[in-house]
């Protein structure tokens, strides 16, 4: 029998609905959800119970006690610790005696009321030797040591660090649970660590955290030999000097300094790298201090204006902006405007990267630096000194400044740059050789201005070349051009940097 017309062609339309579906189904979708899900990174959290049982008997409370017409013991920041009949009865009566109480102004550096500094530190040899940070003990006439398991000593202080804000301690005892060292330097972004400490005195509190960055320059510190590692543990004041702990409980770093508006913990700690703390330790057992190399030169980072104008492909290295005379550096060659970009293989990154390799190296060591100069690489060995933080004048702000007598004459140069030449008087005074140097009487040049440049300055060079007169500065700036970048090394107060001006076409003078 036939199938009826209507009966076929209500079959067929179903196939095809049916093929069409199936298609649908089976054709790959160009969508991020259709496409493999990414690899799990982080699986679980980490239980430091185990790690805490085994290293907290290592861990100690140092208390420094201050007397005589000492006082308290000075806070790094500006705000000291109120005194405790300025303590609410309540919080006396939690917190018990000698402690703060929230809202109260806080010295990070773990001082603590009436001549008494609180601190931590922790056990490095089972013979006695303690580690903790020099600001926990600084200026102390007598240190308390705790254990964990109660019992107090007297320790000795051998010797103390403040650059490195490492202090080591000796107590008379034996058989004592050290801590194991790590390897600072293995140290990454996103790892895992824990400090253990006293902070306002509640002994042996844990807290734990990541690595937030390592090598990590700390301008506000004052410690230009310390390349501190960053974390987001947990650290108040009392924590000083206690262990910052890897995973497998490794001391990979001595907790020392945060950053904080009212003195207690806001998300970002330093530490200082055991690696560098145990090279203090070494000098400090041997002669009770500890000595650097040093180069003798001045340093400044390079920005992309700087690179712009000193002709450099990148913004990598250390820039010298001052070579001080009768330095090593002087005595190798080294040149204002050289670029350090390495030091004994070293990769130098940026400014901040050289201190801490050469302060660790000790005097008379001989260092090979690679050098950037006029676009080409080379070698320079330099043989360090033991360093001699004045060397190097003006870096405190002193000395005198450069005062042009008569700014009459209106600006000859594109940057707009009024000079002034400069008696035999003023450049004795200002250390200057014969012949260099031009004063700044006026600047009429906005670039120049918005540069930070001011009258008083003197410019000791346009680029490469030496000025020692206002017509040498004009001639070295005549050929300036509207968004061409021109440095200038400025020396204010003794101290000498470069500076980066970009004049535009539309500045008014």
């Amino acid at each position: 029998m036939n199938t009826p017309l209507r009966t076929r062609v209500g079959a067929l339309a179903l196939v095809a609905a049916v093929s069409a579906a199936t298609t649908a189904v089976v054709l790959p979708v160009a969508t991020a959800q259709s496409q493999a899900p990414a690899p799990q990174m982080v699986v679980g959290l980490p239980d430091f119970t185990h790690l805490v049982e085994q290293v907290g008997p290592g861990v100690v409370n140092v208390e420094a006690t201050m007397g005589g017409s000492r006082g308290r013991p000075q806070a790094r920041g500006p705000d000291r610790l109120p005194d405790e009949d300025q303590m609410p009865e309540i919080f006396r009566r939690f917190f018990g005696p000698g402690m703060p109480f929230p809202g109260m102004p806080q010295d990070p550096r773990g001082a603590g009321p009436r001549g008494v500094s609180q601190g931590t530190g922790f056990i490095i040899s089972g013979d006695g030797y303690v580690l903790t940070n020099h600001h926990v003990v600084d200026g102390a006439d007598s240190v308390k040591v705790k254990l964990s398991d109660r019992r107090e000593f007297t320790a000795t202080v051998v010797g103390s660090d403040e650059q490195s804000d490492v202090a080591l301690l000796k107590i008379d005892a034996s058989g004592l649970p050290a801590l194991r060292l790590g390897d600072s330097n293995q140290l990454k972004p996103g790892q895992w660590v824990v400090a253990i400490g006293s902070p306002f005195g509640l002994d042996h509190s844990v807290t734990a955290g990541i690595v937030s960055a390592v090598g990590r320059s700390n301008p506000y510190a004052g410690q230009q030999y310390v390349p501190f590692i960053q974390t987001d543990v947990a650290i108040n004041r009392g924590n000083s000097g206690g262990p910052l702990l890897n995973t497998r409980g490794e001391v990979v770093g001595i907790n020392s300094q945060i950053f904080s508006n009212s003195g207690g913990y806001m998300g970002v700690s330093f530490a200082i790298p055991i690696d560098l703390a145990m090279g203090a330790v070494k000098q400090l057992k041997a002669t009770g201090k500890v000595q650097r190399g040093m180069i003798g030169v001045g340093l400044q980072a390079i920005d992309a204006d700087t690179a712009r104008g000193m002709g450099l492909p990148d913004t990598r290295g250390a820039l010298i902006r001052e070579v001080s005379a009768g330095s090593p550096g002087e005595k190798a060659g080294l040149q204002t405007g050289d670029v350090i970009r390495s030091a004994d293989g070293r990769a130098v990154d940026q400014s901040s990267d050289l201190p801490p390799i050469i302060g660790a190296m000790a005097p008379g060591t001989s260092v090979r630096l690679g050098i950037l100069r006029d676009g080409r690489l080379r070698d320079v060995d330099v043989v360090l000194a033991p360093l001699d933080e004045g060397l190097l004048a003006g870096n405190d702000g002193g000395g005198p400044d450069a005062a042009p007598a008569s700014p009459a004459r209106a600006s000859s140069n594109p940057l707009g740059l009024v000079g002034e030449a400069i008696d035999a008087d003023d450049r004795r005074q200002l250390g200057l050789q014969p012949g260099e140097g031009v004063g700044i009487a006026r600047v009429e040049g906005l670039a120049a201005r918005s540069a930070g440049v001011r009258a008083g300055d003197v410019v000791l060079k346009v680029g490469r070349e030496a000025v020692g007169s206002p017509a040498a500065l004009d001639r070295a700036l005549r050929d300036a051009k509207p968004g061409q970048t021109i440095m200038l090394l400025i020396s204010r107060k003794g101290s000498s940097q470069f500076v980066a001006v970009t004049p535009r076409a539309d500045e008014a003078r």
